[in-house]
């Protein structure tokens, strides 16, 4: 490679590892644990030869293909009857022999042999072993490779196990596979090439459009009989599209695609993230209509309280008022004064005390009556609307799953915040305190021993009940005492206008208090009750408010990454390797 074109690729390797670094760090901000490691790893990899990586069942003859293919005369990977490799072994170009002890699953083996001068083989365990982590390491070094090489048994190359992995493998990663049936030399002509053409039709069917396989026995090769093992045929792949200074350049493009894979991932698991927050959002904005809504009906019902309270008040109060005015004329009050004091008739006096009495009773029974319909549908609609919260919250859609592949941690974490939000409303509404609101009616503070008999929700027809009961016969008892004192100064003469006009006066004052008072209570208890609920979703509120932010920083990262690595690729592509 001459030293242009290796300056060129050293540039597009640093800025492919400034990307990728941005990229771990978006996994760090997401705080996905495997995909840290799984984009660490990359970024530890990017300066290291093409990788081979082997994969396979045990016993499928990895290892003896591996000493095979660097043809070595020496036993590189050892092989056994009984699995051996229990750990990944990476064999790279040294200048002298030598195993390096990475981890407790990854040595490093250096061997002078001029083909790993341009690729690097990695060896793993078996992908149907029964040794603790083999499938679990395998999988991750899985994503730093550049080309896998499948390696089958010749004689049963259909395993679901192996196949199994192939999934993982091309599905997940989309990595470059070739396929190997290791130990040809056990099968008859025609039945090997039975399982090679089984081989392909099953790689097809997976989405593999021309796929490559190498009939090979590793026996064969090592004991000389070169001409018919099998390997001239990879070697001569491997020549063709890997070695020969093509290796540097794929392993870059290899790079970028496990890049783009990885990107495209957290692209799509953000999608799904970002849908479930819009459908949050959606209830939300359902929960605060619902709650208009349920307001707006039961203020309507204090409204048709309010009417059938005054249209009652009116009646009665101008029913009075005319025999007021009646009974206040000269000759009929003359009258009452000289037949009083004659016999045992009907005073003046008698007359006003009877008529201010009359007043009061027929009021009473009047409100009563009406308080107690409309005190019911006041309390069923707030009732109600706490109802229809607690059912909308129970039937809150869950799109994101806690096991989603990227962002399990935010699902389960929103799960938490719903299941507190659906325990914290239950306690909300068994609390019969959470209704009983003694701000909103002074003077009505000993309100617990009305609503010893009901419990949490059950209570607000009582605490209405209760306190408009209270409120009105406040306000009609002060009207009428005014009255009655008014009453008690009438003699005969001229004040007949000045005593009707007093009462009129009296009932105007009492019928705006008794508007105004009650409507406005009632109402302001209805948005105080409607206040709490909505205070309930503090927790949830919060939880939108960090995802909005959250995503929207994660798309502006996930997106200038792909762009990036989409313009990198394209100038890679048209690099001329000569």
């Amino acid at each position: 490679m001459n030293a242009i074109l290796d300056q060129k690729l050293q540039v597009y390797r640093d800025q492919i590892n400034t990307i990728v670094g941005e990229l771990h760090s978006l996994t760090i901000d997401i705080g996905h644990q495997d995909l840290q490691q799984t984009i660490g790893d990359l970024r530890d990899r990017i300066n290291e030869p093409f990788m081979f990586v082997i994969v396979g069942e045990v016993k499928a003859g990895k290892s003896s293909f591996i000493n095979a293919l660097l043809d070595t005369g020496r036993e590189i990977c050892k092989v056994a009857p009984s699995p051996m490799t229990d750990t990944i072994q990476q064999i790279i170009y040294g200048e002298k022999e030598e195993v390096i002890e990475i981890s407790e699953y990854l040595k490093k083996i250096m061997q002078p042999v001029e083909i790993l001068k341009d690729i690097a083989i990695v060896d793993t365990p078996g992908t149907n072993t029964i040794i603790d982590h083999h499938q679990e390491i395998t999988e991750k070094f899985i994503p730093a490779s550049d080309l896998i090489v499948f390696v089958f048994e010749a004689k049963n190359p259909y395993r679901q196990s192996s196949w199994d992995f192939f999934n993982y493998i091309n599905e997940d990663w989309h990595k470059k596979i070739i396929f190997v049936l290791q130990q040809k030399d056990l099968m008859p002509v025609d039945d090997l090439a039975i399982n090679e053409a089984g081989v392909k039709k099953y790689a097809i069917e997976r989405g593999i459009e021309s796929p490559l396989i190498f009939p090979v026995s590793a026996k064969d090769e090592l004991e000389g009989r070169k001409d018919q093992s099998g390997f001239k045929g990879i070697r001569d792949y491997i020549n063709a599209n890997v070695t020969g200074g093509k290796a540097p350049i794929l392993k870059l493009q290899s790079n970028i695609a496990t890049s783009q894979n990885l990107n495209e991932r957290i692209y799509q698991g953000l999608l799904v993230r970002k849908k479930q927050w819009e459908a949050d959002k959606v209830f939300r904005k359902d929960i605060q209509s619902t709650l208009d809504e349920q307001e707006q009906k039961s203020n309507y019902q204090v409204k048709s309280l309010i009417e059938n309270l005054l249209a009652a008040y009116d009646r009665i109060t101008l029913k009075t008022e005319r025999e007021l005015s009646g009974g206040l004329s000269f000759f009929p009050l003359l009258k009452r004064s000289f037949t009083s004091m004659f016999s045992k008739k009907e005073s003046a006096k008698d007359w006003l005390n009877g008529l201010a009495g009359n007043l009061e009773k027929d009021l009473n029974v009047a409100m009563k009556d009406r308080l107690n319909t409309g005190v019911v549908d006041i309390a069923d609609s707030i009732q109600q609307m706490a109802h229809m919260i607690d059912l909308k919250i129970r039937n809150s859609q869950t799109i994101l799953k806690e096991n989603h592949d990227i962002f399990s941690e935010i699902a389960e974490k929103r799960t938490h915040v719903i299941h507190d939000l659906q325990q914290a409303f239950t306690r909300f509404m068994n609390r019969s305190e959470n209704f009983t609101d003694e701000e909103l009616f002074p003077g009505h503070e000993n309100l617990s021993p009305n609503v010893a008999t009901g419990g949490g929700i059950a209570v607000i027809g009582v605490i209405l009940a209760t306190v408009t009961n209270g409120m009105v016969f406040d306000i009609t008892g002060g009207i009428l005492t005014t009255i009655g004192l008014l009453f008690a100064g009438v003699s005969v003469g001229l004040q007949k206008k000045k005593v009707i006009k007093g009462f009129q006066s009296e009932i105007e004052k009492g019928r705006i208090q008794l508007e105004e008072e009650v409507s406005g209570k009632l109402n302001a208890y209805i948005a105080n009750i409607k206040q709490k609920i909505d205070a309930n979703f503090n927790e949830f509120d919060q939880l939108l408010a960090d995802e909005e932010k959250q995503i929207a920083a994660i798309e502006v990262k996930q997106e200038s990454i792909k762009e990036r690595l989409g313009s990198i690729e394209e100038q890679i592509a048209s690099t001329d390797i000569g």
